[in-house]
């Protein structure tokens, strides 16, 4: 059976079955169980626990907080099989595709959600299916942004990059000039979680198609999209990356096979100067490299679009069979009121789970000091979320595979790789009953 029936089997079987079904945590021990995609015993998991306390204290539901990471998707669909989904899923704005399908989430009636109506519509659009429905409470936001070493840069005696031309410049300082000083050719300018695992090479990249204005689908109208990924933007922006890797060799060795938990160590190590990412490891980068040695730089404009990002967050996601379903909704409710936004920001300590608020009534300049988040939040005006077709997650894997491929093989032609991905696209699409 091919992937696409196996998938569509499964998610119709998923979608009977899971009616009705009870939920792993209410039912043996009346709390609510919430799972967040971080690793246990992390900052960010700890930050969890205490939203998780503080909603217990307001409203007197009991909870457990799950904290996992690896293979987070993977331990979801063995609990859908056990009919044992958790109550609260906080998970990707991107996953919301991906869990609809297999009939694993609650549709959210925003105007009956209290503190609904304060949260932001751009947000918002990152909670809605292919039909124009929500299927998840947004509660977090982010955009990307460059974080580069400023030691670095003020060693080879340049200006933060505005253009791409000037990154490109600034990379191959950091890559040839020695600009850790320790007399050796070991460092690079890019470091790129380049990998295909949950479509990384993807994710990374489009924050430049974005800032070129390209894009990997656009809508047509009545839930229904092309694929436009071979447009002459996209591949501009991708064939830039190929030559980083490839002709100006700017990229941090093994970086087609990294992803972010390895990329972050690799920009930690002093391995590489320049890293396009989120605000999420600001805190750490401040702590174990130094306040005054890293800055944050908007991503410049493309030479053909811009300015643009990938938009992203995640969403409070009502899970389906839960036996208490207003404790559901009281939860989506706190998380996204201010004073659960707040904790969830966690200040400007290592930890927090909401990056950029999505209440409006919550000030990010009072909660943290550090003006670099306000770069974050800027660019989050001209974000850009991944499009609500049924299943974003396929496309976004698809669309890793050739990018990565094109980096890893440098004879490789971009144009005639996009080409091929944008028939793939057309075909997921098709299947998806999306084209």
């Amino acid at each position: 059976m091919s992937r696409q029936l196996l998938g569509a089997a499964i998610a119709t079987a998923l979608a009977v079955t899971l009616t009705g079904c009870g939920s792993g945590g209410s039912s043996s021990d009346n709390a609510l169980e919430i799972w967040i995609r971080q690793a246990p015993d992390s900052d960010s998991a700890k930050t969890a626990v205490k939203l998780a306390d503080a909603f217990t204290k307001a409203s007197g539901i009991k909870t457990k907080v799950v904290a996992l990471f690896d293979d987070f998707e993977t331990k979801l669909q063995q609990q859908a099989a056990q009919k044992k989904l958790p109550d609260i899923v906080i998970n990707d704005t991107a996953q919301l595709g991906n869990m609809h399908t297999q009939g694993w989430l609650q549709e959210v009636d925003k105007a009956k959600l209290a503190g609904g109506d304060k949260v932001s519509e751009q947000a918002w659009k990152a909670a809605q299916g292919s039909d124009g429905k929500y299927y998840g409470t947004p509660f977090s936001a982010q955009a990307f942004a460059l974080i580069i070493r400023k030691d670095w840069r003020e060693k080879v005696g340049m200006e933060p990059p505005k253009t791409w031309d000037d990154l490109a410049t600034l990379a191959a300082a950091f890559t040839d000039k020695d600009p850790d000083g320790n007399g050796q050719k070991d460092t690079a300018g890019f470091v790129i979680p380049a990998g295909t695992k949950r479509g990384y090479a993807s994710w990374y990249a489009s924050s430049l198609i974005y800032a070129n204005g390209g894009d990997f689908v656009k809508a047509n109208g009545g839930g229904k999209f092309a694929p436009i990924v071979n447009d002459p933007k996209t591949v501009e922006a991708v064939q830039y990356l190929q030559d980083q890797f490839c002709k100006a060799k700017t990229v941090n060795p093994g970086a087609v096979s990294n992803d972010t938990t390895v990329t972050h160590e690799v920009f930690e190590k002093g391995q590489g100067g320049i890293y396009l990412v989120g605000p999420y490891v600001l805190a750490r980068f401040v702590k174990s490299i130094g306040t005054d040695k890293i800055e944050v730089v908007p991503v410049p404009k493309g030479p053909s679009g811009g300015p643009g990002t990938l938009g992203e967050g995640e969403n409070v996601y009502m899970m389906a069979g839960s036996d208490n379903v207003e404790g559901q909704k009281k939860f989506a409710e706190y998380a996204v009121s201010p004073d659960g936004q707040r904790i969830g920001m966690n200040k400007d300590a290592n930890g927090a789970i909401v990056r950029l608020p999505v209440n409006s009534q919550v000030d990010l300049g009072a909660e943290r000091q550090d003006p670099r988040w306000k770069v974050f939040q800027e660019a989050y005006a001209n974000a850009v979320y991944a499009p609500p077709v049924p299943n974003w997650a396929p496309i976004r894997q698809d669309s890793a595979d050739s990018i990565n491929t094109v980096w890893a093989d440098c004879s490789a032609n971009v144009k005639t790789a996009m080409d091929t991905l944008n028939t793939k696209l057309t075909q997921e699409l098709q299947t998806q009953k999306a084209s």
